[in-house]
């Protein structure tokens, strides 16, 4: 039979190394296939060559043990393990063992084989962890995109008791990437799930767990109305002791929504999760102020979104969602959580610019595909008029509801202590929010612009430095107050404004 010499890490050596030392003799043990899986330092796979049948049989389970002379040394083959091929205690002697260090081989083979069982098993065990891991991910991000049913057919077998749920609260837990692992093993049920919750890894941002859990109540709810029923599931105030016992973690906290909504509950999380880690709390959950797209004239501001992306119809249905996350998150994140190629991911975004003739580098550009991404896929609503001729973003940003919401989310900013904070991020978003140019424009190093964003993030309540949407809400707010004048005729397609 063919043998090859494998020192594979985890293999039980060192108890091979004793029972040699104790009898006086070179020791291996060979798992499935001939394979010397450990052995002591003096023993030579070439002697295992010459035995010819004599070691096939012990391996195929015909004899429970042999012992043959070769080349001037004692060669003793022990088998153990119940199925075939079963692994085989070698031991290398100038003469035949004696009873007693032959019974200590033995003895000793046995542990091994139950030390092999044990490694199997725990094998298996992270193997399992690991599948049901990946299951999560995937039943998460295909849920992210809005579409629950594919999220059911992804989740093969049982499926996750969030998907039977009418609506969703996420929260973003902020923790060393070390720690990720320990709640998620703790609150896993048998399905691999987390009961009417799920604890997903975030691949983007390594110190991010990722928790939507099921709302037990219609309607916006209470943040805190969630609690730990005591059955082993995930629920909010699970990870809320996780923040109060641990002085290094926060967590963000979305508003309910539809389960459909739950990329939308998501970003709020993220934004939460800016104001928890500034917070002596350490925990935050987003404010119910309505969004931009829900304050602007509902059929205007359809009929502009649908214009707007229906360049992007002729491009396949992974392009575009690509594309949605890309002008939201930065393209390594992307590439991680799809994983997949940052090169990849240009690919598509190029063609989506083609399509749209839009500039994926200009922020607004980026900004206005966002609200129309969003404001694109509502249903429709047979009581919302539907104009004749389609607006253009500045006239729908020029309405009553939407000044008023950008008064109220640039007000923070407004104070008297704060005015070089919106001189800095009106010429933050001028710069394409590159802080290099920003410094240089205004005069400071790039040190302190971070510094003023940092500052901007705890006061708007939304996340500048890690994802596109709260960049996104402060580019309309500033247009709409007119805070700084840049062009905008790259905010829709052919240059419509």
């Amino acid at each position: 039979m063919s043998v090859r010499v494998v020192r594979r890490k985890g293999s039980p050596g060192e108890v091979l190394g004793w029972l040699g030392r104790r009898i006086g003799a070179e020791v291996a043990w060979l798992g499935c296939g001939g394979v010397v899986d450990a052995a002591t330092a003096g023993f030579s796979g070439e002697l295992l060559g010459t035995l010819g049948g004599e070691l096939d049989r012990v391996v195929g389970g015909r004899l429970a043990a042999a012992a043959t002379r070769v080349g001037g040394v004692e060669v003793r083959l022990e088998a153990f393990g119940g199925r075939e091929p079963r692994s085989v205690l070698v031991t290398v002697s100038a003469s035949a063992l004696s009873r007693e260090a032959a019974a200590l081989a033995s003895q000793a083979g046995g542990l091994i084989e139950l030390l092999g069982r044990a490694l199997a098993a725990d094998d298996s065990a992270r193997g399992y962890e690991e599948k049901a891991r990946q299951l999560r991910f995937a039943v998460l991000t295909v849920l992210m995109t809005g579409d629950v049913m594919p999220a059911r057919r992804v989740s093969t077998g049982e499926v996750p008791g969030l998907l039977s749920a009418e609506r969703v609260r996420v929260q973003v837990l902020h923790c060393p990437p070390a720690d990720r692992d320990r709640p998620a093993r703790t609150y896993r049920d048998p399905s691999g799930y987390h009961g009417k919750g799920l604890m997903v890894h975030c691949p983007a941002f390594k110190e991010h767990l990722i928790c939507p859990i099921a709302e037990d109540t219609d309607g916006d709810g209470d943040a805190d109305a969630d609690v730990d029923a005591g059955d082993g599931s995930l629920r909010g105030e699970v990870l809320r002791r996780l923040v109060r016992e641990n002085p290094g973690y926060a967590l963000g906290i979305s508003r309910s929504h539809p389960l459909a909504a739950t990329g939308a509950a998501y970003g709020e999380a993220l934004h939460a999760l800016v104001v928890a880690r500034n917070s002596p709390e350490r925990l935050a959950a987003y404010p119910g102020e309505p969004a931009l797209m829900q304050l602007l004239p509902r059929g205007e501001a359809v009929a502009w979104a649908r214009a707007f992306v229906e360049p992007l119809s002729v491009l396949p249905r992974h392009t575009v969602d690509v594309v949605r996350l890309a002008v939201t998150f930065p393209r390594t994140a992307v590439a991680r959580l799809l994983q997949i190629s940052r090169n990849t991911v240009a690919a598509y975004c190029r063609r989506a610019e083609e399509a749209l003739g839009l500039d994926f580098d200009d922020v607004r550009a980026r900004a206005a595909l966002d609200l129309a991404l969003s404001l694109a896929t509502l249903p429709p609503d047979p009581a919302v008029h539907v104009p004749r001729i389609v607006p253009s973003l500045g006239e729908l940003l020029r309405s009553a509801p939407a000044t008023t919401w950008a008064e109220s989310f640039l007000h923070p900013l407004g104070d008297a202590r704060h005015h070089r904070l919106l001189a800095t991020v009106g010429a933050w978003i001028d710069a394409d929010i590159d802080a290099q140019r920003t410094a240089e424009r205004l005069g400071m190093s790039r040190n302190t612009v971070r510094v003023h964003l940092r500052t901007a993030e705890r006061l708007l309540n939304r996340d500048l430095l890690t994802a596109g949407s709260g960049i996104h809400d402060l580019v309309h707010a500033l247009r709409v107050t007119g805070e700084h004048h840049a062009p905008w005729a790259a905010c829709t397609p052919g240059g419509r404004t």
